[in-house]
């Protein structure tokens, strides 16, 4: 009985309760792959490694977590949930021992590129594929919810918990060690996503080993496209989502400490805007529900984002370094990002069946964001400036707004037959 009501509660605020220990594994898992964000750039420079060098060890990071996003959805259909989470968690702990105990303590650069990109096929496969075990296991009605929760747990492992952590433990533990700590919350999640969830849920396009057929299933994520031309469509609009999150670190910390802000206090506005945005991940997936998913992905994603990101930039050349105002603004943006969270319901509400490959598009997009983002920076701010660059990245937040137009609203099957069987109950007693 009591574990009925657990289970009940967690479906009532929008987590699918057999899935409950694997959001809490994600998100502990996700600490463990945040730890080095926010301090591994400089500390390879200041160890020997040129900024062409690092740059490209992190070109290669994320090439190879837009390739492992793309595939997590079908490897999901082809070998199951917790198969590819467990191959996912493999790459991790693999990458990050031969990274620390081979690559930075011979400081070795083509250990460093292997060991990294290794690395980067970890992360997506483990999360990505419980996105997709979520849109198979989450009500129709309740789907935006529940990717709300589940980006709420990603982005505050990785992007929250993970910096307030590693701030401590550097100062207590050095670089080296806190690296190490990472493997404690890589397995601890892998733990809890996995065998403490029960659920066993393999998909009906499981093959049984057949290659011929998982060889066909991996390339679904190709072919779905094909079938699904709107799928391109939410790709560009998931790349859009994110591409400010990994533009801005590469120019904008300067351009604020240029206009009077100190470091300190660009990291408090940096980590409150993605306190800001695990927040609100959750209220917009909420909204989503109420009012609709394109209409919050356009107005609350797309329209609010770009505003935010021309104020943000802009409103130190006005008020100066006021450090509250700039917060504010902060703190909408981060709110911004969190607008898109719907997209996962609408995509996954796209076909019937074949829902990893559909889950595997919107992975790609947000794979490549990771690419894209510095890569405008690199390719345009020595032509058009830091307010060329962030112009640029408004822009496409607004195109993003208007693609989100020409993609079709989730149809809410249950609420649908819920009113149906109403009527005819209610015409059925009026016969009588």
């Amino acid at each position: 009985m009591k574990k009925s009501r657990k289970e009940n509660y967690f479906d009532r605020i929008g987590i699918p309760s057999v899935l409950s220990w694997s959001y809490l594994g994600v998100m502990v898992f996700m600490i463990g792959n945040g730890i080095e964000i926010g301090w591994l750039s400089p500390y390879l420079k200041d160890n020997g490694l040129s900024i062409q060098q690092v740059s490209t060890l992190f070109s290669i990071y994320g090439l190879t977590v837009a390739l492992s996003s793309w595939f997590a959805g079908v490897f999901f259909e082809t070998f199951g949930a917790k198969r590819t989470m467990l191959l996912g968690s493999i790459f991790c702990v693999v990458g990050t021992v031969c990274f620390v105990s081979l690559g930075l303590s011979e400081m070795s650069y083509p250990i460093l590129l292997v060991t990294q990109a290794i690395k980067g096929f970890g992360y997506p496969l483990f999360v990505y594929a419980l996105a997709t075990w979520i849109a198979y296991r989450s009500p129709a009605e309740k789907l935006s919810t529940a990717y709300g929760w589940f980006w709420f747990v990603f982005s505050g492992g990785m992007s929250v918990l993970a910096t307030f952590y590693s701030s401590w433990a550097i100062n207590q533990l050095g670089h080296i060690n806190t690296l190490w700590t990472s493997l404690v919350f890589i397995i601890s999640g892998t733990f809890f996503a996995l065998v403490l969830n029960r659920d066993n849920f393999t998909p009906q396009s499981n093959n049984n080993g057949n290659t011929i057929e998982n060889i066909k299933e991996v390339l679904k994520g190709l072919t779905i496209l094909k079938d699904h031309p709107k799928l391109f469509i939410v790709c560009i609009i998931r790349i859009i989502n994110t591409i400010s999150q990994f533009a801005f670190p590469v120019y904008l910390p300067m351009y604020m400490i240029s206009q009077g802000f100190t470091t300190t206090q660009w990291l408090s506005i940096w980590g409150t805007a993605f306190t800001s945005n695990i927040l609100f991940v959750l209220i917009w997936g909420i909204v989503g529900d109420k009012i609709g998913c394109k209409r919050t992905i356009i107005w609350f994603g797309g329209v609010l984002t770009g505003v935010s990101c021309l104020l943000l930039f802009f409103a130190p050349q006005f008020v100066g370094a006021n450090y509250p105002v700039v917060i504010i603004l902060g703190i909408i943006w981060g709110a911004g990002l969190g607008g898109y969270v719907p997209l996962d319901a609408m995509s996954a509400n796209m076909v019937e069946k074949d829902k990893g490959a559909v889950m595997s598009v919107l992975n790609l997009g947000t794979g490549l964001s990771v690419l894209i983002g510095p890569a405008i920076v690199g390719l345009f701010i020595n032509y058009i400036g830091a307010s060329g660059v962030t112009w640029v990245i408004a822009i496409l937040y607004f195109v993003g707004a208007l693609l989100t137009n020409f993609l079709d609203e989730p149809e809410r099957v249950p609420e649908i037959i819920t009113k149906s069987d109403l009527i005819k109950t209610d015409t059925k007693e009026k016969i009588l």
